[in-house]
């Protein structure tokens, strides 16, 4: 495989396929951040693709000072919850606050207990522990992805751990 340095010089200068080849490895890891913050697999595709355009848009910006997969890691984690943020604006405009039916049926069927559990940690550390367990970042990086001190980060981690242990452990 060619040098990450090498793959990106030639998505600068335009190559899509060096983008895509830049991208293969961690696609993966991408698409778990997206749908464990997201919590939808619809919404996961949708942030992933917003993640895979802006790499490719802004590609240029990276300056190197992290990994690439970290950089990655971050425009997927913020394309997540933008999303999230999207769409709970639109269901704060809608004129019915009730799911159809069908729709609450079919969220349940999709999710799991964990991501249940997930759902009633709080934003902020929710992301951090979603970081680190489905995009396996360290605490160094989720730090700088969150712009917070590294023991922020595990106090974020704790504190998700501990509240999803708590509503399985309710269950």
């Amino acid at each position: 495989m060619e040098a990450e340095a090498d793959l990106i010089a030639a998505a600068r200068a335009g190559d899509q396929r060096a983008v895509a080849r830049l991208v293969a490895p961690h696609r993966d890891r991408l698409w778990a951040v997206c749908l464990r913050t997201t919590r939808n697999a619809a919404d996961a595709e949708d942030a992933l693709q917003e993640c895979l355009i802006a790499v490719w848009r802004n590609l240029h910006r990276f300056r190197g000072d992290a990994a690439l997969s970290t950089w990655m890691h971050r425009i997927a984690a913020n394309a997540a919850l933008a999303v999230v943020r999207r769409r709970r604006e639109e269901s704060e405009h809608r004129f019915d606050d009730h799911p159809a039916p069908g729709d609450f049926v079919d969220e349940l069927a999709e999710r799991d207990r964990v991501e249940t559990a997930l759902r009633q940690v709080p934003e902020h550390f929710r992301a951090a522990l979603v970081l680190r367990e489905y995009g396996r970042l360290t605490y160094e990086e989720i730090a700088q992805h969150q712009g917070i001190l590294v023991q922020t980060v595990k106090s974020r981690i704790s504190r998700a751990r501990a509240a999803v242990a708590a509503v399985l452990a309710a269950e």
